[in-house]
């Protein structure tokens, strides 16, 4: 990528004024950070997801809300709007899309972030065969990773369409070329693998309207529940390196969040990653942002080169 226009929108202020988005799971994780950065580059954005201060969803965490999520949007400078929302209901995706057509008459960046499924990998589906694992939860992952994601297309596409140049973000885990493995179990592959045929499949349908649909994948996240699966925070994270070496190549949240960020603010982006995949490193070299903590890790190639194949290497030759 050309240096001149990797600096110029990495060092832009408030790119994003004006501009209208949603990012549907934004409780917590990739998804929160994504909200807050695409706020901080000054956009207007709808915040969505099922854990709000009054009730919890599926996943049990109380900790964060979509309530809190608009506000850190708001205080980051752009205007958090948090609308409660189950996106495996249609008439609750119909509601906010309607919500944002009257308030805004357009929608510009949609990020598809829609997941919530961990509480059922290490009970029913990681470690396990396909037809070891629960029916129930099997079909459970697909609901939450794959149809939540194509009911919320469905809807906000229309809306989407009315942008000079709309963006269609799917968040997944994993690229393209990391997803050739098989992800350990047939729920899970599929619902990793859909979001990125996602993408592919609406990058040709908006092209005609000048639009951009990819596919992101962070690597190895430093998400609310991660660092507490580990007993750590993000100030100490490197603790849990002890447990898990791996850990050691871990980004925060951010990292994505500021690709996606600097990649929506792109005037160029439909030829550069219309109906591709890519991740938070790539977007990183891209744009030129780095991580909170200054470093550019690349989880993604670490794991390729050194955990899959025959390269000598250490997390820190990858950061």
């Amino acid at each position: 990528m050309e240096k001149n226009t990797t600096t110029q929108y990495a060092d832009r202020a408030a790119p994003l004024t004006g501009r209208i988005a949603l990012v549907a799971g934004a409780t917590r994780g990739a998804g929160r950070a994504l909200a807050v950065e695409l706020g901080r580059a000054g956009a207007t954005v709808y915040v969505t997801g099922r854990t709000t201060r009054e009730r919890a969803s599926e996943v049990g965490r109380t900790t964060e809300t979509i309530e809190e999520t608009a506000d850190l949007v708001t205080a980051a400078g752009g205007t958090g709007i948090a609308v409660p929302t189950d996106h495996l209901e249609e008439d609750q995706v119909r509601a906010l899309t309607e919500r944002i057509d009257r308030e805004q008459g357009r929608l510009d960046i949609l990020v598809n972030d829609l997941w919530g499924g961990e509480h059922l990998l290490v009970s029913s589906v990681f470690g396990r065969k396909s037809w070891e694992t629960p029916l129930a939860d099997g079909l459970r992952v697909l609901e939450l990773g794959v149809r939540s994601h194509v009911i919320t297309a469905a809807l906000a596409l229309p809306l989407l369409v009315r942008s000079d140049a709309p963006l269609h973000v799917e968040v997944t885990d994993g690229t393209a070329a990391s997803n050739r493995r098989y992800r350990e179990n047939l729920y899970y592959d599929l619902a990793k693998n859909a979001p990125i045929r996602i993408a592919f499949g609406l990058g040709e349908e908006l092209a005609e309207y000048g639009g951009t649909a990819v596919a992101v994948t962070p690597g190895f996240l430093r998400s609310e529940q991660m660092l507490a699966h580990f007993g750590v925070t993000e100030g100490n994270w490197r603790d849990a390196v002890v447990q898990e070496p791996a850990f050691a190549i871990a980004e925060s949240p951010h990292y994505l969040a500021r690709g996606v960020a600097a990649l929506a603010a792109d005037p160029d982006r439909a030829a550069r990653w219309n109906g591709r995949s890519t991740s938070s490193a790539e977007l990183a070299r891209t744009y030129g942002v780095r991580d909170v903590d200054g470093s550019r890790p690349d989880a993604w190639g670490y794991f390729e080169d050194v955990v899959y194949g025959d390269k000598e290497g250490s997390p820190d030759d990858y950061r």
